[in-house]
This record gives structure tokens, sequence and C-alpha cells, in this order.
């Protein structure tokens, strides 16, 4: 599903106009189904009491639509003019056909009419500034939207649907006006906006809802920015066929743990091994075998010399890089620490030869590398790398806040300057491609917030490579794995306490939800 701009809503609905789809059409197809959506959410309109909200541009236009059918299909609607409509606006017209009352806020002394019809609504549907030039919600609306939030406040049955976006919420950039509105549903229209993806955007958009206008097929190829989808992924992952061994899923070689951070090595691989990889080997130092045995049982193990207790040796690269052969997919870098010998085996193996398959970067390997000039150029092959936002301003010498301000343009810049596929985690984890395309998890859950569930991320990627998916599916089919296994764990425990390895069990269910195995 793509991810628009309002550059590119404005531009992808000027196609429409000159394939002889007029804006009155797509204002009509909008509206249509964002009534159908109200309907579909509060079960039965019938009886209802509905107040809609109508500012003076196209948004406007839409929620007139809205008001009209709800009104034919049984609700009491009220109509609240927030500004003046166009002189014989025709939507407004076909209201007047139904008595539908309407009220001009300029002639409601003292919004003594808004306070009435408030006291008995049901649903609010917010359809005032739409995705216009964002300006200061001051005078007549907010104090509109005071009282609509009052009247939420009070009576937290009341509905608040916002029609394509909240009223004050900027499209692109995700900022919010004081006053916006933080409602329950946000039915968008066409596509959803860059900006919802971002904070504080996501927290006043509540149900988010993306609905078809009947925008003509193809006049979208430009857009580049699209949101993981399960149908995708389902697209994406691999065959499992009845005849298959061990073989057929891959065989992945991890290089993870230290003695401080063992669990990073358990949570990878046995995140690889529940996303359905055939086979994983962990490589770690020699002395932490012995415990991690006792709950990774189906791993096999290529112990690693130490140069010291738990902290794998510099000479290690080369005991690695011997035994790849026959492996599809290598995964370096959780929990292996910052030790010197450690920083100077990553180097070893990365920077200093040639691997050939398939590649996941996490955590100290990302540490380490980002102390090495131009790294990206002593990389081979094909590379995923999977920084938070720390890490990504370690490598890009940005400052967290930069980063987090502009995750998309800052993500896809960089992921075309390495030539890798970078997954910048956090809320809304994205996946970008050297050929500038990007992709947005739906996902934003605080149960993610917690040490260990980047190894988990980073293993079920891993383990995906290893089965044949190309850098980019991989990426996304990981992230989309690890998300949805959140949202599973957190519908049964809730957001708080949730710890990585919950995450685990909740891999396979995913999956099978997905494909049907």
């Amino acid at each position: 599903m793509k991810v628009v701009t309002v550059e590119q809503m404005r531009a992808i609905e000027q196609r429409c106009a000159d394939a002889d789809v007029p804006w009155q059409q797509l204002m009509e197809n909008a509206g249509l189904a964002v009534a159908l959506e109200v309907k579909r959410y509060v079960e039965d309109i019938a009886g209802l009491n509905v107040l809609v909200l109508i500012g003076p541009g196209n948004n406007g236009g839409d929620g007139l639509v809205v008001a009209r059918h709800l009104k034919d299909w049984g609700a009491s609607v009220d109509i609240y003019l927030c500004a003046d409509r166009p002189q014989g606006d025709p939507n407004l017209a076909l209201c007047e056909q139904r008595d539908i009352p309407t009220t001009q806020a300029t002639s409601d002394s003292n919004l003594a009419v808004l306070d009435e019809v408030l006291s008995y609504t049901d649903v609010v549907i917010d359809s005032i500034l739409g995705t216009g030039k964002a300006r200061p919600i001051e005078g007549n609306i907010k104090q509109i939207f005071d009282r609509v939030d009052g009247a939420a406040t009070e009576n937290p049955s009341v509905a608040l649907v916002a029609v394509d976006l909240p009223s004050g919420l900027d499209a692109d950039s995700g900022n919010c006006d004081p006053a916006c509105l933080a409602v329950d549903l946000t039915i968008t229209l066409g596509y959803p906006k860059v900006g919802f993806f971002t904070f504080p955007a996501w927290d006043y958009l509540g149900q988010l809802l993306s609905v078809d206008i009947g925008i003509t097929p193809g006049l979208d190829n430009d857009v580049t920015i699209e949101l993981i989808t399960p149908w995708g992924v389902a697209d994406a992952l691999p065959d499992r066929p009845t005849n298959a061994n061990k073989g057929t899923f891959g065989r992945l070689m991890a290089v993870a743990g230290s003695i401080n951070y063992v669990g990073a090595a358990y949570l990878a691989c046995e995140a690889a091994m529940r996303t359905g990889t055939g086979l994983v080997t962990l490589a770690t130092a020699k002395s932490l075998q012995p415990m991690l045995t006792t709950n990774l049982i189906e791993t096999t193990y290529l112990p690693l010399p130490e140069s010291e207790q738990g902290i794998i040796a510099a000479d290690a690269a080369a005991v690695v890089d011997q035994a790849l052969d026959g492996y599809d997919a290598l995964l370096v870098g959780c929990g292996l620490g910052q030790h010197d010998s450690v920083a100077r085996f990553i180097d070893g193996l990365l920077l200093s030869s040639s691997i050939k398959i398939p590649l996941v970067i996490d955590a100290d390997g990302l540490n380490t590398m980002s102390q090495t000039e131009n790294w990206w150029q002593k990389l081979n092959g094909d590379v995923v790398i999977t920084p938070h936002p720390g890490e990504m301003s370690r490598l890009t010498g940005l400052t967290v806040e930069q980063i987090q301000s502009d995750r998309i343009e800052i993500a896809r810049k960089y992921a075309k300057q390495w030539n890798v596929v970078v997954v910048l985690k956090g809320a809304h984890t994205l996946v970008a491609s050297p050929d500038g395309n990007v992709k947005l998890s739906a996902v934003a859950n605080s149960g993610l917030a917690s040490a260990g569930t980047g190894d988990v991320l980073a293993g079920c990627i891993a383990g995906l490579l290893a089965q044949g998916l190309d850098v980019s599916d991989a990426a996304v089919c990981g992230v989309y794995l690890h998300g949805q296994a959140g949202e599973t764990v957190a519908s049964e425990l809730g957001e708080a306490g949730m710890i990585a390895s919950d995450l685990l069990p909740a891999l396979p269910l995913v999956i099978r939800d997905v494909t049907g195995y």
C-alpha cells in the first residue's frame, strides 16, 4: 500500500482529472466510502445522532457527502458549518434537500447550538481542514474543538471520526496543532499520508483505515514509500514443500554473544529457527557454549578462540571465514560487545575479507564499523544493517534528534550511499533499499522497547535470508513478523512487561496466520 505526501496526493488527483475522473467524482466516492466505514464502525447507524463539522474546502465537501449518506441510512444528522461554503455548493444543496439541520458557526452566539447538539451526539465527524497548508487553529474553529473535546471527555462513549486526517495534523511532518483532536477513527482517503507514521501524529489518529476513492490504477507509480502489508509478506515468504529436508530451508551462521550478553545469542538464533530456518550454527566464544546449550538445544555450534573468558579473539575471524562454506547467510553482531579483540575480529571478518553470502550486521557489528572510515566500501555482496537511532547516529555522524526528525529520508539517503538495506528500528520501523524504495511498518508497540527485541529482529531477517529471500524481502518480512509477534503478545499480556523471549513462540503463529502453514 503506497504512502504519499500531500504534493504526491494532489498530483495523483490531477492525473485522475486528466484521465476523466473529475474531483467531483472523487469527492462523491470519498464521502460514500467514509460513510460506509462509519456505518461499519458503529455497527448500526440507524437512530444514532451524528454531528458533522464542515470546513470551507474539499475536506468539508467530503463531509457533506458523508452527512447525506448517513441521513439516507437512518441516522439523525446535524451539520455545523465551521466556515463559509462556496456559493451554490451542490453538496450542501443536497443536504438541504434532505432537511438536515444546518448551523453556521458565525451565527451561533456563544456556540449555544453546538453545545446543545453535542449534549446528545453519538458520533462527531471532523471534516474541516484536510491536508491543506497547515495553519494555526484559532478563533471559532479552536473554540469549536475545545467544546468537542470537552463533550468527549465528559461522555467517553462519543465516537470521534476524522475524514482523511484530524484537522490540525500536518500530513507531511506529523506535527499537530495544540487544538488538534485525538480521534477514535481516522478514515484516510486513497492512501495513508507519510506524516501519519511519525510522532505525535500517530497518537492522534486512533484506528487508521484507508479507503478506495476510485483513483485510476497506475497513477501512483512514482510513489516510492509503501506500507508493509500481510499480503505482500505472504507473497514473499518461502514455500514449505511437504517433501522438504532441513537443507531446503537454508543454513545460517550466527556470530553472536559475549560474557555480558549471552542472551543476545540465544534470542537471535532462536528467532532464526522460529522463522523456519533449516539449520542454525552459533559461532561464539568457546567458554559460552556450555551455558547456551542448556536452552539452544537445536542449534549447532562453532566454538571460537577467546582473548579472555567469554570474549572472542581477533584471530577467530579466520575460523569463521573457513567454516562458511555451505552456509546461505551470515549474521554478525548481536551481543558481541566492544572489547578491542572483538573490534579486530569484526574488522577482520567483515571489512578485510570477501564474504560472498548475504549478511546481516547488527548491534556491536555496527558500532565497530562506525569507527572505520568509509566502511561500506569494504563490504562485499548483499548486506542488511539493523541500526536503532543511536547506532544510526554513530554511523552517520548525525544526532539522534536529526535522524528521528526525518527518518525516512535519512534512511533512504544512506541506503543509497552505502549500497545496503537499512532497517531503521523504532516505532514504525522502516526498511530503506539502495534503489530508493522505503517500506514502513504499521506497528508502534511500546512492548518492543525492551532489551533483546532487536536481537530477535536480526535473527528473523537473517533466517529469512538463509531461506533464500533477497535482502529487501528478508528485511521487510522480518520487520513484519517481528512487529506482529509483538502485537500478538500485547493482545495476550499487554505491552508493559513484555520481554524479548515472549516474541519467539509468537513468530510461527504469525507466519501461519499470513501464509496458512
